[in-house]
C-alpha cells in the first residue's frame, strides 16, 4: 500500500469492515454489507477512537476508493446516493485476513495471501501504472522525454511539437521546463555560450529554442493562466539575457482564441503569438515591420 492508505483511518475501516474488535481472533472476521456511518461507529464503539460524521469524504477518498481499486473491498453497485449503498471485504481478502495471527509478519506469506498478489496487483503498482499512462511523450532534440499532465503541458508539447518546425524549423531546444520537474531539460552548456548568465532566482521562459542558422533565440511562455509576454517580463528576460547576442524573438502561445482574447490587452509590443488551435498561423504586434501587400 502507498503511505496514504496505511494511515489509522485506513487501518479502522479494514478492522470495521471485518467486525474485528480488539479481543476478536482474525480467523472470526466477517465481511457484511456496511456504510461509511457504521465504520465511523464501530471505530468510536470499539477503539475510542471518533471521527466526526463530515469525514465520510476522507474515508471514502482516502481508504474506500482505493482499496476498492485494489480488490480489497466492492460495493454492491448502487447509486454512491443511495441510503442503501453499502460496501464489504472481498472474499479473497477476507481470507487473507483470516490467515493472520497475533505473530503474523510480512515475510510469511500465508497461502492465501501469496493466491491474492498473484491474481492482483498491489494498489502501489496499479497508482504508479496511472501515472506512467497519464504522462505525455514529447520529442525533444531526437530525445523522448514525458510531461507531467495538465493543459499547461500539452500546450507545451505543442509548442515543441507544432510550432517549431513550422516557425523555427531546424531549431534546437536550449530549455522546456514541467509543471512538476522545472527543468526537465536544460542544454547549459549551450545556453552559457550564448550568454545567458542563469542563477536560481531567475524564471526561465517555459521554452527557449535556438535556430542556429539565423542566430535566432525564441523566448516562448505557454499561456493558459498567467503570465503572456507583457513589458514586464519582457524586462525580466532582457535582464537574465543581456550578454546574449542572438536575435531575440518572444512569443506568447496560446492553447485557443479565447484564451488569447483574455491576454491579448497585456501582450507587449514587439512581441509574437501563436495559438495551437490555429497551428498555421501567427499574430505579429510589430506594427509597420510586418506591413506591406499580400
Amino acid at each position: 500500500m502507498p503511505t496514504k492508505q496505511q494511515s489509522m483511518i485506513c487501518v479502522f475501516t479494514l478492522l470495521a469492515m471485518a467486525g474485528v474488535r480488539q479481543d476478536t481472533p482474525w480467523d472470526a472476521a466477517t465481511n457484511d454489507w456496511i456504510r461509511i456511518h457504521d465504520i465511523i461507529a464501530f471505530t468510536s464503539e470499539h477503539y475510542g477512537v471518533v471521527y466526526a460524521e463530515n469525514s465520510r469524504e476522507t474515508f471514502r477518498k482516502q481508504a474506500l476508493h482505493p482499496f476498492r481499486t485494489a480488490a480489497l473491498i466492492e460495493d454492491n453497485g448502487m447509486a454512491t446516493n443511495s441510503p442503501n449503498y453499502r460496501y464489504r471485504l472481498t472474499n479473497e481478502f477476507l481470507d487473507v485476513l483470516k490467515e493472520l495471527t497475533d505473530d503474523s509478519v510480512v515475510s510469511e506469506l500465508g497461502t492465501a495471501l501469496q493466491t491474492f498478489l498473484t491474481n492482483h496487483d498491489t494498489l502501489a503498482a496499479i497508482y504508479a501504472s496511472k501515472k506512467r499512462m497519464q504522462k505525455m511523450p514529447v520529442r525533444i532534440n531526437k530525445q523522448e522525454f514525458t510531461f507531467s499532465p495538465g493543459k499547461h503541458n500539452e500546450l507545451q508539447k505543442a509548442i515543441i511539437e507544432e510550432f517549431a518546425p513550422r516557425f523555427a524549423p531546424n531549431s534546437k531546444c536550449l530549455y522546456v521546463g514541467d509543471t512538476i520537474q522545472k527543468d526537465l531539460f536544460k542544454n547549459t552548456e549551450k545556453l552559457s555560450q550564448l550568454g545567458f548568465e542563469i542563477t536560481l532566482h531567475d524564471k526561465m521562459p517555459d521554452v527557449v529554442l535556438y535556430r542556429e542558422d539565423k542566430n535566432w533565440i525564441y523566448f516562448i511562455e505557454s499561456i493558459t493562466s498567467v503570465e503572456p509576454m507583457d513589458p514586464k517580463r519582457i524586462v525580466e528576460i532582457d535582464a537574465m539575457t543581456e550578454n546574449v547576442s542572438a536575435g531575440k524573438i518572444y512569443i506568447s502561445a496560446f492553447p485557443d482564441f479565447s484564451t488569447f482574447k483574455k491576454f491579448s490587452d497585456q501582450l507587449a509590443w514587439e512581441t509574437e503569438v501563436w495559438i495551437a488551435d490555429m497551428p498555421d498561423h501567427m499574430i505579429h504586434l510589430n506594427g509597420d515591420k510586418f506591413l506591406g501587400p499580400r
